[in-house]
């Protein structure tokens, strides 16, 4: 196939980059955008820019519990030899690479070494003439503290965590700003006025006398005790020392201005205290 000239090419067209002398072979890389068809032969690499880690421990004691968990050791009875050769092991794996982590490590390695040394001796009786304590059971306590400690913040992390497991529901409920009363019923009005006759009672006497009494009247009264108050209490329109007839005509008066929308009769909410008010706005 043949080639175009690349002379040809800029006098034809707008000008092009020049390609490249190697033209069969796929680029493995770019350089400031231009293509690599061949790594650099001065490349350095260093030895530790990729390192695997296949166990992470949180510090000596979860090391060394891994180690004796793994092999199934008993860890009231540690064989001392082989899990301080394996951890050795390790803490020079991990010197080499980050002496500032491996400090720790080392004066763990040093309470093994020391525990090691102390099982090759001969035991020696206490004063009192009692067995010595085995030279693992300060080991031993603190490696079963840890795993119990461990257990439990296994079980506190697979607890379900707010924003890891699970969100809080939050629903917007439009409220109205005009407040609604709930309406009356006709039963409160019953126990409102036993209320109010029940108090009249108390103060009745046995004065007889002949009085014309006018509902519109007392509808007049009833609006002008509401005059300029924006709720009055159904009790206050009431005079109980006029006795009962007054209370009955008066009723019948705050009924009838409720009829005709004058007045109305709310409360706050059930078995509140009832309150009444002018329905309509003066004009000024």
């Amino acid at each position: 196939m043949p080639v175009a000239d690349p002379d040809q090419l800029l006098a034809d067209g707008p000008a092009q980059a020049p390609l490249p002398e190697v033209v069969d072979h796929v680029a493995v890389a770019r350089l400031y955008g231009e293509p690599l068809f061949q790594l650099p032969t001065d490349l350095y690499i260093p030895p530790d820019a990729l390192e695997v880690f296949l166990e992470a421990f949180e510090g000596p004691l979860d090391l060394l519990l891994y180690l004796i968990r793994k092999q199934n050791f008993n860890i009231l009875d540690i064989p001392m030899a082989a899990v301080t050769r394996q951890y050795l092991s390790y803490v020079d794996e991990i010197r080499c690479r980050n002496l500032e982590l491996a400090a720790e490590y080392l004066l763990m390695a040093a309470m093994l070494i020391e525990i090691k040394s102390r099982m090759l001796l001969p035991p020696r009786k206490t004063a009192e003439g009692q067995e010595p304590e085995d030279p693992r059971a300060e080991l031993v306590r603190r490696l079963l503290e840890y795993e119990q400690m461990k257990l439990a913040a296994s079980r506190l992390a697979e607890a379900p965590q707010f924003g890891r497991d699970f969100l809080k529901a939050q629903v917007y409920v439009e409220q109205a700003l005009k407040p609604r009363f709930p309406d009356v019923e006709l039963a409160d009005l019953q126990s409102a006025w036993a209320d109010i006759l029940k108090r009249a009672r108390l103060v009745q006497h046995h004065k007889i006398s002949r009085e014309e009494l006018s509902v519109r009247e007392h509808m007049s009264i009833v609006l002008k005790k509401l005059q300029g108050r924006r709720f009055a209490p159904f009790e206050d329109l009431f005079d109980p020392a006029r006795g009962v007839p007054v209370l009955v005509v008066t009723l019948i008066a705050l009924l009838e201005l409720a009829k005709e929308t004058l007045v109305e009769i709310t409360q706050a909410e059930a078995y509140a205290p009832i309150y009444v008010r002018l329905a309509f706005t003066p004009s000024s």
